[in-house]
């Protein structure tokens, strides 16, 4: 038993032993069998294998994460709305005060058109409201004294009917007396005739004395006399009668005529109206002349950078474009995003700005997206409805302003492309 050998030592053989077994044992021994340094080499290569694809999976996870962030686009510029600046009056320019590519400020007088003809047009324009408003004045004052007037001979017409009247019965009364007297005078006289009838027959007889035919011959003519008296009495009775007809029909006429003199208070309130309308009219002419005078001095509509097109001695006319100002202060960018790229698109959002010309990056945020697609607001809009359709993705404008202060510069110009970054999260 002493001389057995523990069984272990059967794998201990020697690479000359294994050699040497005619079974092919040696191959199974080269690989059951690993040096240490082996193992710790594989087993760091396989941690390093492991960390490397851990580092892989969770920098994609991150790349991933980041990349669907946000949204760009290499489609974007920026933008501004340009102020054109015209002239509202003909005329001679007399001074053009800035140069191109001048900075000014809001209210500044660009250019100056000569004033004289809209100077004089101001004075005529005065002068003719001046004479608007005394026309005015002298109708308001004659107004009321026109009313005051016709209740006063509305008054005095309504009277003198009356008084005319009542001299028409007078007249009457005294055309009755007259017309009595004129009978008892004929009367008289009828009597005195037969007197001095019969009295001519007995002085004729001799049967009374010659004074007592003298005094029948004279009290005959005294009534006679007495008869023609009381027939011109009668008769200037009838005229007075006549007369105060005359006055009655007279005093209707002129009651007719105050009648009309409400007509005449309106016809005078209508004049004065139409002169209060006439002054309000020359004074808007006048306004208007005034505001021509202004127009002549052309001033900038708001603070920015001016391009010009005018020079002194050039004639110009309403409408007619002389200087564009350019806000540089308020310029925004227009990116076009793909239709695609708007699924988690939101007013709102920030926005990195890369620009091209200078390398900078802006801060900014989405202010609003565009109501419609850019190829609708085209003069002609594509018309999809063809045989040989293909889908196009669309873009859509989408309008990014800047954060205050980051274009302090004004480096950002209209019309300079631009990378925006926009970030969903």
């Amino acid at each position: 038993m002493a001389d057995e050998k523990p069984p272990q030592s059967a794998s201990l053989s020697t690479p000359d032993a294994a050699k040497d077994s005619p079974s092919g044992s040696s191959s199974f021994s080269d690989k059951a069998y690993v040096s240490p340094a082996r193992r710790n080499a594989k087993a760091r290569r396989n941690i390093v294998i492991a960390v490397v694809a851990v580092v892989l999976v969770v920098g994609g996870f991150f790349l991933w994460r980041y990349l669907s962030s946000y949204e760009s686009t290499d489609d974007a510029q920026a933008d501004v709305h340009l102020y054109p600046v015209s002239a509202r009056v003909s005329g001679y320019v007399i001074r053009v005060n800035v140069d191109d590519n001048q900075w000014v400020q809001k209210g500044t007088v660009l250019v100056e058109i000569d004033p004289k003809d809209y100077e004089v047009a101001v004075a005529q324009a005065q002068a003719n409201l001046q004479n608007a408003e005394a026309t005015a004045q002298s109708l308001n004052i004659t107004v009321p004294i026109t009313s005051t007037t016709t209740e006063s001979q509305l008054s005095f017409t309504a009277s003198d009917i009356t008084n005319a009247d009542a001299g028409i019965i007078a007249a009457q009364r005294q055309l009755t007396a007259a017309h009595a007297q004129l009978e008892e005078a004929q009367a008289n006289d009828v009597k005195a005739q037969d007197d001095l009838h019969r009295y001519k027959l007995l002085v004729d007889k001799k049967e009374v004395s010659a004074q007592v035919y003298d005094q029948a011959l004279a009290a005959a003519k005294s009534s006679t006399a007495a008869v023609a008296g009381a027939a011109a009495n009668e008769a200037a009775a009838q005229q007075f009668v006549q007369q105060a007809q005359s006055r009655l029909a007279q005093a209707h006429a002129n009651h007719q005529s105050a009648e009309t003199g409400p007509q005449q208070v309106s016809s005078s309130q209508a004049r004065a109206r139409a002169a209060i309308a006439d002054v309000e009219e020359k004074r808007a002419l006048l306004e208007q002349a005034q505001l021509n005078l202004q127009y002549t001095k052309i001033i900038a509509p708001v603070t920015g950078e001016v391009n010009k097109t005018v020079v002194v001695g050039l004639n110009v006319q309403p409408g007619q474009q002389l200087l564009t100002v350019v806000p540089l202060e308020d310029v925004w960018v227009t990116a076009n995003f793909k239709e695609t790229q708007l699924k988690r698109m939101r007013v709102g959002q920030k926005a990195d700005i890369h620009i091209d010309s200078s390398g900078r990056t802006l801060k900014g945020h989405v202010d609003s997206i565009a109501g419609a697609t850019g190829p609708l607001f085209s003069l002609l809009p594509p018309e999809d409805a063809t045989g040989n359709y293909v889908k196009i993705v669309q873009r859509i404008p989408v309008k990014i302003v800047l954060e205050p202060g980051e274009n302090k510069d004004l480096q950002l110009r209209p019309g300079m492309n631009v990378v925006p970054d926009v970030y969903l999260q």
